[in-house]
């Protein structure tokens, strides 16, 4: 997924703010994260996360990931 549509950036920055559980997919692996922040990393977004089990920090480049789900 290179490029995420305005809407889908409104909805994961949403999630962002409130600390909402996201699902990513990357490489054919689904992570179910705590989304914390979204920042620029030398030009690539990325999106900083927690494990909600662990606590263990997980970070997702957007151009990297397959899909992006924001989850209830």
């Amino acid at each position: 997924m290179a490029r995420l549509t305005p809407a889908q950036y409104d909805v994961l920055e949403r999630a962002v703010t409130k600390r909402g559980r996201i699902a990513v997919v990357r490489r054919g692996t689904e992570y179910i994260v705590i989304a914390e922040r979204l920042r620029m990393d030398g030009g690539r977004e990325r999106i900083e996360s927690v494990h909600p089990s662990t606590g263990q920090p997980l970070e997702f480049f957007i151009d990297e990931v397959d899909s992006i789900q924001v989850l209830p």
